[in-house]
């Protein structure tokens, strides 16, 4: 929610500071992955909300593009990009070596398949500013984060997860 300017004015409003948050909200994640094994990896999935079809918020990820790369020690990024509210792929210029972003190019809220030629497309516009080695492609998050799921069959889901497979296929093999 520190990207979406209507949530950060939110938090303004009850007395608090968005860009000190996403500090804080950086150690507390750091302190808690402070003593992983060497083998865990770990990864944290940036979500915008996905409630019936729903989401909650927007805005690109410029705004905590400095702290999301370079303060949080996470190993790699689940990303929604399935549609504007992200803003353009331009804040992964500042993606580390050896850290993974996986595009959450596909989106969860709805059945209708995407375009394997648009979601081509859209990689190769995010790996202008990441290498493509460093990237990977996804649902923009779950199918079914409250019980009450979204607004698409299980058939639409399947069909989502096969074009998901072949894409990656494609692009990366």
């Amino acid at each position: 929610m520190l990207c979406d300017p209507k949530y950060c004015q939110q938090m303004r409003d009850r007395g608090d500071d968005p860009e000190k948050l996403g500090e804080i909200y950086a150690d507390l994640i750091n302190v808690a992955m402070s003593d992983i094994p060497s083998d865990m990896t770990i990864t944290m999935h940036l979500c915008r909300g996905n409630y019936k079809s729903t989401f909650m918020g927007a805005g690109s990820y410029e705004a905590v593009q400095e702290i999301l790369f370079n303060k949080i020690n996470v190993h790699g990024y689940f990303m929604e990009y399935d549609d504007e509210r992200s803003g353009g792929f331009e804040p992964l210029r500042l993606l580390p070596k050896g850290k993974q972003v996986v595009l959450g190019l596909v989106t969860t809220k709805s059945g209708a398949l995407e375009s394997k030629d648009d979601l081509k497309r859209r990689i190769e516009t995010a790996a202008k500013y990441a290498p493509l080695d460093q990237l990977c492609i996804s649902g923009q998050c779950g199918f079914a984060s409250t019980e009450e799921g979204n607004t698409l069959t299980e058939d639409e889901q399947w069909a989502k997860l096969r074009m998901l497979v072949e894409l990656a296929a494609e692009v990366w093999d």
